[in-house]
């Protein structure tokens, strides 16, 4: 079967390996002039590893494995750890957080990639798309794999039905030591002021990210020009490591949230949605790259029932579409105190499974 793909992101990429590895044809094609590797990092739980596994890709030597999700108080009272060994023991797969680049370089490894070529028209009954350079490709499957704005879902649903939240994300990595780099814990630290996130990615860098309300033409969006000195008055008397990464805030990234609703059914005739294109949710669960991984996993195995990978992904997506959109700025609050570390920590672990399909149908 020839398939396709729209968007060379890790959804496409993903998919473009399992249709490989499965003998299909796979073709993709990306807007952009050269790999898309902006962004900070990721966390990959135990579905995702195992996904990547299969996919025969390689993170042995990036990013760092993780053992532990601690939520602190903004003075550094550690609130509530999540053993996320007790995953990886369940599932037989870690959770590994990898600098987004690293992730796009090993997925596009030997598979071909048409870049600088946007789709300018598709026709969803015909799985043909006309690109920026004059060609009309057309297979037996087209799927768009082109983001939250896709060309693809505006010729499938028409008008763009995501929303944006009141909340946006900061984002950068740190090469200044601290006691959490070279570490194998997360934490996210949560207060008035919104959120903080600190993850070891390895090579020495420790991803930060924070959560803060705004909108267009309010302080902390895009074009704010004070946006370094506003983010060191708001959490400047948080701990330690924070005001010394504060202190260190050279290029940061802007990340808006973008809430959509789930469709059941994501495609029409043999084109289909996958990642972004289909299901943009906020980066509160740390589950979009994830999800697009499940995505090409689902897709690359049912490619010739484009119906029935939408309906399975469609109610496994929604869970952490759900419970994303709620934007909660203080992630604790759903864990921290209602118990134990220890039964949190079995409890966090069945609900990775839920929003996994690899891991709801693994023995």
């Amino acid at each position: 079967m020839r398939v396709i793909i729209i968007g060379a992101g890790v959804a496409g990429l993903a998919l473009a390996r399992g249709l490989l590895n499965a003998g299909h044809e796979a073709e993709v094609y990306e807007e952009a002039p050269e790999p898309r590797t902006a962004g900070g990092s990721v966390t990959l739980w135990p579905g995702s590893t195992a996904i990547l596994e299969q996919l025969k890709v390689d993170c042995s030597g990036v990013g760092r494995r993780l053992e532990t999700l601690e939520s602190w108080a903004t003075d550094g009272r550690r609130l509530l750890t999540l053993d996320l060994t007790v995953a990886e023991r369940r599932y037989g797969h870690p959770v590994v957080h990898v600098a987004r680049n690293e992730l796009v370089e090993l997925l596009a490894d030997g598979v071909p990639v048409t870049y600088g070529a946007r789709a300018e028209h598709v026709t969803p009954e015909r799985a043909e798309a006309r690109l920026s350079d004059g060609r009309t490709v057309r297979g037996d499957v087209l799927v768009g794999a082109d983001g939250r704005r896709s060309v693809v879902r505006a010729a499938l649903w028409g008008q763009d039905a995501a929303t944006l939240s009141p909340f946006v994300t900061w984002q950068g990595f740190t090469t200044m030591p601290t006691a959490l780099t070279e570490q194998r814990r997360a934490v996210m630290i949560a207060g008035g002021a919104g959120l903080c996130g600190l993850i070891p990615a390895g090579r020495g860098r420790l991803l930060w990210w924070f959560d803060v309300r705004s909108a267009p033409g309010k302080p902390f969006w895009a074009d704010d020009p004070d946006i370094v000195e506003r983010l060191r008055e708001c959490f400047r008397d948080w701990a330690e490591p924070v005001p010394g990464i504060l202190a260190t805030l050279t290029d940061i990234d802007f990340f808006p949230h973008h809430r959509q609703p789930i469709r059941d059914v994501w495609g029409r005739g043999p084109t289909t949605l996958a990642g972004d294109s289909a299901h943009t949710m906020p980066p509160t669960m740390a589950q979009g790259a994830n999800q697009a991984l499940e995505d090409a996993w689902s897709l690359s195995g049912s490619i010739g029932d484009l119906r029935a990978y939408e309906k399975a992904r469609s109610k496994v997506v929604r869970r952490p579409a759900r419970l994303a959109g709620t934007e909660l700025t203080d992630m604790q609050r759903p864990f921290a105190g209602l118990l134990p570390d220890g039964p949190m920590s079995k409890v966090y672990a069945r609900l990775l499974r839920r929003y996994s399909n690899y891991l709801l149908t693994a023995p």
